[in-house]
């Protein structure tokens, strides 16, 4: 199957169109899923579960991200764009700040697997802080296909202990809090509004991947990396 995202997935958002940027869109797409469990509150580990995301990094500069962990979009802005990410977090220059998202849990045939996905970064974020960046660029490495069943919670569990992290395989069958709390970003992100440090940027998010630097949106294209790389030093 190629690497492409079918139907309302497909959509190029307007912003995307103006500026050659591709983006996995929340427009019309009715299959959110709901939370059914109590999302957690407070902060614990990398995690701040009230503001919606795990952070990476204590440089001044915020990044903060949205994303599918089965978009392809995503995936393709993260391996044009990792490395000089994490080199900006090594050296304090940024703070990242992901926000996981669920909307294409329809795209894996009834795995859940952008749910399970963002569960598992939580997982990492709770027991290794430091090590949250890293599992976030393992899931986009051999990035399951949209439309596949994703990888398995043991596949999941095993791209963290190659990481050198600690076996995150219980946390990850103890998750539902976790789960809810991404499914619940996920609603957020499509009803708005989204504030970075107290302050409103966006009525919502339309698509995935949606970069912010400090809270100015970069409208590039998601393989450009000189551009993104420019933006980012501004």
């Amino acid at each position: 199957m190629k690497r492409i995202v079918r139907a309302i997935a497909a959509t190029v958002l307007g912003v995307a169109v103006a500026t050659g940027a591709a983006a996995c869109s929340l427009m019309g797409d009715s299959s959110v899923p709901v939370a059914t469990a109590k999302p957690p509150t407070g902060t614990d580990g990398a995690v701040n579960f009230d503001g919606g995301y795990l952070s990476a990094g204590t440089g001044e500069k915020k990044v903060d991200i949205w994303f599918d962990a089965m978009c392809p979009f995503c995936g393709e802005f993260e391996r044009t764009n990792g490395a000089t990410l994490s080199n900006a977090v090594k050296d304090d220059s940024v703070t990242v700040r992901l926000h996981p998202i669920t909307f294409l849990d329809s795209r894996s045939n009834g795995t859940g697997y952008s749910t399970r996905a963002a569960a598992a970064l939580v997982c990492v974020g709770v027991h290794d802080q430091n090590k949250v960046l890293d599992y976030y660029q393992a899931l986009f490495a051999d990035q399951p296909e949209e439309g596949s069943s994703g990888l398995t919670d043991d596949e999941l569990a095993k791209r963290a202990t190659d990481l050198g992290i600690a076996d995150i395989s219980g946390c990850i069958t103890r998750s539902g809090p976790y789960q809810a709390w991404a499914q619940a970003n996920t609603v957020h992100s499509q009803n708005g509004p989204i504030e970075v440090d107290g302050r409103k940027v966006l009525d919502s998010i339309q698509g995935t991947p949606t970069v912010l630097v400090n809270g100015k949106q970069y409208p590039g294209s998601v393989t450009d990396k000189k551009a993104f790389a420019a933006f980012l030093g501004n």
